[in-house]
């Protein structure tokens, strides 16, 4: 799976506003409405959902990033938000360090397998030192769409 094909362009906040966690997540899935994405009413139950599923174990794996994530069954087709944070979030990592990059996950419930494919494209991604250096530098939309354009074709 491309992370170019799931990733929402318009869904791209290179400089986030929001300074803690559950403020980040609603900025994203908010993003995720302005592009269309997610319908208005379902705005505060999908961050619910992801803010309750972060508080069962955090999705910052450590390295300056995390994945907050959810399947969910009014979820028609899977999406990535991503978000940068400059000042760095605390996500209760397991490195305990603060989160700086934020690639939020929206995937259809009846979907697992594609899930897992989309976890696997996003961590593959993650777990390089260069891209999350060039994740966390990246400055506009443009500069993140040209990194994953790069990684989804050097990595498959």
């Amino acid at each position: 799976m491309k992370l170019m094909d799931i990733v929402v362009e318009e869904a791209i906040i290179p400089k986030l506003t929001a300074t803690k966690r559950d403020g980040v997540i609603a900025e994203l899935v908010a993003a995720l409405v302005v592009a269309g994405c997610v319908a208005e009413e379902q705005q505060e139950d999908f961050t619910k959902a992801i803010i309750r599923r972060e508080n069962k174990g955090s999705t910052g794996f450590g390295h300056g990033v995390a994945v907050p994530h959810i399947k969910h069954a009014d979820i028609k087709e899977m999406r990535i938000a991503i978000g940068n944070s400059p000042e760095g979030i605390d996500f209760k990592s397991l490195d305990r360090e603060p989160v700086y990059s934020i690639m939020l996950l929206l995937s259809p419930e009846d979907q697992p397998e594609n899930h897992l494919d989309a976890m696997e494209a996003i961590f593959s991604s993650l777990s390089q030192d260069t891209f999350r250096r060039f994740l966390r530098q990246a400055s506009s939309a443009d500069e993140v769409l040209t990194l994953l354009t790069e990684t989804d074709t050097a990595i498959r």
